[in-house]
């Protein structure tokens, strides 16, 4: 029954919509990276977004009766290839999944002019939640920002917060360096020192250099903003040191299973602030494996499809999937276009009971986007490694959204100023 309720669902809407002016496939393409120093954080990212969309096209012919061309073309994380796959594919296209922050910052001012919605779940440029200066972009459903409170919140739950050093242990790069000013912001305001430490791209794989300091200096905390190789290059050096891994919190692109299992137990306690959660008997896994791996049709394999990265790959596609239908909702056609798109993603209203229907109940936290608010400031969990897998050790915790939105607010206005004229929605109402 439950079945034949999506299927019942997916033909109304497409009755409603009508079919004779449907185009055979919407376009959206992602700009991915299966290859280079961060494939082995991309790969799993990748085949959880591919199968989700699969998923829909293989069990509902798609979205509003309408099926999704998922394309991808390889940037290997180079911002270079980056912009060369978004030109590539931008004709065509209602969005672009630019999966680097330093392809985000490159393709920003180029929206305005292509308008083209940028959709980047969890990363790009923290001020992007100001819709009403970043029209065409969505970091939903949460920020860099959000994950540096988040992460503070729960290191003061531990003890007080002043006093405190701790070392930001950070890839050198766009990316790296994103919650560089709230953490300076909550540095200066709450009495604790914070002690940057950057990776080079070069210096991922061996990081003697930085772990010397980091046991010269000897801080309370270690907070790591890693990605691909550097991941597993910190957390291998941080055993080989004996660090005290329950002191060691990465931002979510840090906490991936793989990186952990290169050292097992000897990584218990090390923990990762996280927006998604594989919930292993939700229902939308068991329509992936009945639509998509029973068919061949998937790239993954069995321990990756129960990782966090996977997971969080079909909860980004979902988030796509839900702006699509939205738009086609409020258009009332099932071919809709990158501008119809952008309002379908700025009034997302992913509910508890929007995620039942979904099969996706405790994978995401729910989450409300608006005209003004492109982000959603959703939360999310605390997880820690158990020595085998992933675990919740925190309740839903929650952004400081008071200081976050100024903080937003005062950067979108600089960047707006710094790349005049910068065309900004007076229509958004900025308490949305």
């Amino acid at each position: 029954m439950k079945h034949f309720g999506k299927l019942a669902a997916a033909a109304v809407v497409g009755a409603v919509m009508g079919t004779a002016a449907v185009a055979e496939s919407l376009y959206a393409p992602n700009l991915s990276y299966r290859t280079g120093p961060f494939a082995a954080t991309g790969i799993p990212l990748m085949n959880g977004q591919k199968d989700y969309i699969e998923m829909l096209n293989a069990r509902d012919g798609g979205i509003g009766g309408i099926m999704i061309d998922f394309d991808e073309c390889e940037t290997g994380y180079s911002t270079e290839k980056g912009v060369e796959c978004y030109e590539k594919t931008k004709e065509k296209a209602i969005v672009t999944q630019p999966w680097s922050t330093g392809i985000t910052l490159q393709v920003l001012p180029k929206t305005n002019v292509d308008e083209i919605p940028i959709l980047a779940p969890g990363y790009g440029f923290s001020p992007m939640a100001d819709g009403k200066v970043f029209q065409w972009a969505f970091n939903t459903p949460s920020s860099y920002w959000d994950a540096a409170s988040m992460i503070l919140q729960f290191i003061e739950s531990e003890g007080d917060l002043s006093g405190k050093k701790i070392a930001f242990l950070h890839l050198d790069h766009p990316y790296g360096k994103e919650p560089l000013p709230f953490l300076e912001q909550k540095a200066a305001e709450v009495g604790f020192e914070l002690l940057p430490i950057p990776v080079g791209l070069k210096e991922m794989q061996n990081q003697s250099a930085q772990w010397l300091q980091i046991r010269r200096e000897r801080p309370d905390y270690v907070v790591m903003w890693g990605w691909g190789a550097m991941n597993a290059g910190a957390i291998t050096e941080a055993v080989k040191t004996k660090f005290d891994m329950s002191k060691m919190i990465g931002v979510w692109w840090s906490g991936h299973d793989a990186d952990l299992a290169i050292v097992g137990e000897d990584g218990k306690g090390y923990k990762s602030i996280s927006w998604s959660f594989p919930v292993l008997d939700a229902p939308v896994l068991a329509d992936i494996k009945t639509h998509v791996v029973d068919a061949g049709n998937s790239l993954s394999n069995e321990t990756e499809m129960q990782g966090v990265f996977y997971n969080r790959g079909i909860v980004i596609s979902m988030i796509l999937a839900e702006g699509i239908r939205t738009a086609q909702e409020h258009t009332g056609n099932a071919t809709i276009t990158a501008a119809d798109l952008r309002w379908g993603l700025e009034n997302l209203n992913v509910t508890d009971e929007r995620l039942a229907e979904l099969g996706m109940t405790g994978m995401v936290p729910p989450f409300q986007t608006t005209c003004a608010n492109h982000t959603g400031h959703s939360g999310g969990w605390m997880l820690e490694w158990d020595g085998a897998k992933f675990v919740k050790v925190s309740d839903h915790l929650m952004p400081e959204s008071e200081a976050i939105n100024a903080l937003e607010q005062a950067k979108a206005a600089e960047y707006a100023e710094a790349n005049a004229p910068w065309p900004t929605n007076e229509s958004c109402d900025a308490e949305s």
